[in-house]
């Protein structure tokens, strides 16, 4: 009976216990394992998974590396062949013959004699100071017609806008002429005068002065200034004015305090592309006629057309350019900063 009972209470320990220590080894080796399985399965996974984002990241290219640098020469070679062909190989040229005396040779006798002349310097100055002044005249006037356009409700403002989008598309000889209407020698001012008075001739006479240049120079690049000075006046928050306005603020001041510092950006961009267009100027001076008025693009033709000096022609074309090129990276740097 006892022999039974022990049998029994054996069993049961047999089944409590887990087993034996090699048992209980071979197990956690097998679960070690299986763990090890799972972790090394999820890594490739994860591994296929990066490879196939970065193939459809990657674009598909047909053919080899050398076949798809040809294909892309074939397209750029058309515009840098066309872009030589039509305006480094003319500048290039002129370059060369600015150091080109009429002896022969290369030499640069003809940039001493250029500069020797005072001709040239008479030029220089001439182009300097009326594109200066023709620059401060339109960031003045154009400032005041922008503030009108922008802030004085009147009937056709957006009409009187649009035309100035529209002027910009003038040619500057026709603003010349128009100008000669009025106030040239026979024009209407002068007409009306001799008509009243019986004189032999009007009062008017400054048209053909370096300041009808400049009137005409400033009439015609004025919409150069308005027109980002419209954009940047659009983009002004109108509930500063309304605040400045409430808190007494009289509009000299409104002006001064709030609309010129959002307003110094456009002007400066404005005015610098009005530099540069003014020192290349040509038609203007030479459709008004100006008695002693000798920019540097006159004395080019004069040089070139009149007296057949090439080289003296080219050097002072040379000077022109490089002015033109400080110039406009100036103004693109200042247009980058005011964000046009």
């Amino acid at each position: 009976m006892s022999s039974a009972v022990s049998g029994e209470r054996a069993e049961r320990e047999s089944v409590r216990r887990p087993g034996t220590r090699k048992d209980r080894d071979e197990t956690r080796e097998n679960r070690n394992e299986t763990r090890k399985e799972r972790e090394t399965r999820k890594e490739g996974e994860a591994r296929k998974d990066r490879e196939a984002r970065k193939d459809r990241g990657t674009p598909k290219t047909r053919g080899p590396r050398g076949a798809r640098c040809g294909r892309r020469l074939l397209w750029v070679l058309p515009p840098v062949a066309a872009l030589g062909l039509f305006f480094l190989y003319p500048l290039a040229l002129v370059v060369r013959q600015s150091f080109s005396p009429d002896e022969g040779g290369i030499s640069i006798e003809p940039y001493t004699e250029v500069f020797a002349s005072t001709a040239f310097r008479e030029a220089l100055t001439t182009t300097v100071w009326l594109a200066v002044g023709s620059t401060a005249g339109c960031l003045v006037l154009g400032f005041a017609l922008a503030l009108v356009i922008a802030f004085v409700p009147f009937p056709g403002s957006r009409a009187v806008a649009r035309f100035i989008d529209v002027f910009l598309s003038f040619p500057s000889f026709l603003i010349t002429l128009a100008l000669l209407f009025i106030y040239g020698t026979v024009g209407m001012v002068n007409g009306a005068w001799t008509d009243l008075t019986g004189a032999a001739s009007g009062p008017v006479q400054f048209l053909t002065t370096p300041w009808g240049v400049l009137l005409a120079e400033i009439t015609y690049f004025t919409p150069f200034v308005i027109r980002p000075l419209l954009a940047a006046f659009s983009q002004l928050d109108t509930a500063q004015l309304e605040v400045a306005s409430s808190l007494g603020a009289r509009p000299a001041r409104i002006v001064r305090r709030v609309i010129l510092p959002e307003a110094l950006p456009a002007l400066a961009a404005g005015g610098s592309l009005v530099l540069v267009l003014c020192l290349n100027e040509f038609g203007i001076v030479l459709f008004t006629g100006a008695k002693g008025v000798t920019t540097l693009p006159t004395l080019v033709y004069s040089k070139a057309i009149l007296e057949s000096d090439y080289p003296a022609a080219c050097v002072v074309a040379v000077v022109n350019v490089a002015l033109s090129v400080g110039l406009y990276a100036v103004y693109r740097m200042v247009a980058r900063r005011a964000g046009a």
